[in-house]
């Protein structure tokens, strides 16, 4: 069953190993269509992504069944100086792709829709080969992966002309990876020992959410969602090396939560040709990532079963603080089934600089997107781009234990292509 999930979270979703960066660790936005016009979707009805943003939408897509299928093709720009690397060192920078896959359909009364979707909804990663502290100087590799994907049937109703309902309900899986030296937190009595550490989990839990489009006036459309908190019990394994102790594989088992989040989305037509939109999304970072928790157990070394004991429990410290997205974008129909698409996104990062590491590098607060869409054989084509910055952060006094980040600057940039394909029916 393990095995299973973890081909889940990297095959379905493929993230290979470089870094995925959004609002925290959410994308702002999945799917070429959605890209190109800086994420707004809670009130449109165009794409299968509606699965995921809005699944109320459903009802209200044209045609009575849509297939689409999306590859997105990551390319990061990573940077990590501290004391012990003055020069800067830049991770692994190595394109990926996404992806995401829906099929969706609707009664011919229009008065019922349904439709299953997968999508790669959030992540982080990175990989350095850099120098680390006492006493483990000299070359070191630091390594993370964190995915999460949802399988989400979904369905749509239209309570009447105006107003539809919808929402979703599925399985999320969620894989993580941590690997490089770091300093035990606690609270166990071990707090302060250095160690260089490799932790592998993963895990699957409910997925839900519930959503509403209001037809507001002919031009205008009003689009609410809400994810629901998912929360994971991972399952895997730690092996942790201390110096003079050697080194122990254990057993291990950590608590991950993925925040719950509410979004408010319109979508105006301006003319026959002209479309925009803005969504407005909350997330609750705060409670979901205050800390990131593990237990580990059984231990296979008898020294450390002697020393540490059976169980040795690590708070690694978050603190990550609420953001608010605001995603906004424009398209024009061109003729010929042609359509041109631009959008921008802002919201602020959510970590902390106490909390900074080269693991999470999640600081872009900046994205801008274009795209193209045309139509071949009736299948609708959708490209779109979008870059994504910030501002580089600097680390004083890191709220980790050890001063491992102490003095420290991350930089971080990323580049989205896309490309989906939309058949309907």
């Amino acid at each position: 069953m393990r095995a299973l999930l973890i081909i889940i979270a990297l095959s379905v979703l493929l993230f290979a190993g470089s870094a995925l960066h959004a609002d925290g660790t959410i994308r702002d936005a999945m799917g070429a269509r959605t890209t190109g016009r800086g994420g707004a979707n809670i009130g449109f009805a165009d794409n299968g992504q509606m699965l995921l943003d809005n699944p109320a939408a459903i009802v209200n897509m044209p045609g009575f069944r849509l297939t689409e299928i999306g590859v997105d093709l990551l390319f990061t720009d990573l940077e990590f100086t501290d004391p012990d690397n003055p020069g800067g060192v830049s991770a692994e920078d190595n394109p990926f792709p996404a992806g995401q896959i829906v099929i969706a359909s609707r009664s011919p009364d229009g008065s019922i829709g349904y439709g299953l979707g997968v999508f790669s909804q959030a992540g982080f990663a990175s990989e350095y080969t850099m120098n680390g502290p006492f006493p483990f100087s000299g070359p070191q590799h630091y390594k993370s992966i964190g995915a999460l994907a949802r399988i989400l049937p979904s369905v749509s109703y239209r309570v009447n002309d105006r107003l539809s309902v919808g929402g979703n309900f599925g399985v999320a899986v969620n894989h993580m990876e941590l690997e490089g030296p770091y300093t035990l937190q606690g609270p166990s009595p071990f707090a302060g020992t250095p160690t260089r550490f490799d932790f592998q989990a993963t895990g699957a839990a409910i997925s839900w959410a519930l959503a509403m489009q209001y037809q507001l006036t002919p031009a205008t459309r009003l689009g609410v969602t809400y994810q629901a908190e998912t929360s994971f019990e991972l399952d895997g394994s730690t092996v942790t090396e201390i110096p003079g102790l050697g080194s122990s594989r254990w057993d291990a088992e950590a608590d991950v939560d993925w925040p719950q989040y509410i979004g408010l989305g319109l979508q105006h037509d301006f003319n026959c040709c002209l479309r925009g939109g803005v969504d407005v999304v909350w997330f609750d970072w705060s409670s979901a990532w205050d800390s990131f928790d593990i237990v580990t157990s059984n231990p296979d070394n008898p020294v450390f079963q002697s020393v540490v004991g059976n169980t040795l429990n690590e708070s690694f410290p978050l603190s990550w603080r609420d953001t608010v997205s605001v995603r906004t974008g424009l398209e024009r129909d061109i003729g010929c089934g042609r359509v041109i698409r631009c959008g921008y996104v802002y919201h602020r990062s959510p970590v902390p600089d106490s909390t900074l590491t080269p693991w999470i590098q999640t600081t872009l607060e900046h994205a801008f997107s274009v795209g193209y869409g045309w139509q071949v054989m009736g299948n609708e084509i959708d490209l779109a781009y979008q870059y994504s910055f910030g501002d580089d952060s600097f680390i004083s006094t890191s709220s980790l234990l050890g001063g491992d980040f102490d003095n420290s600057t991350v930089a971080t940039e990323a580049h989205w292509l896309s490309l989906s394909m939309i058949r309907r029916y």
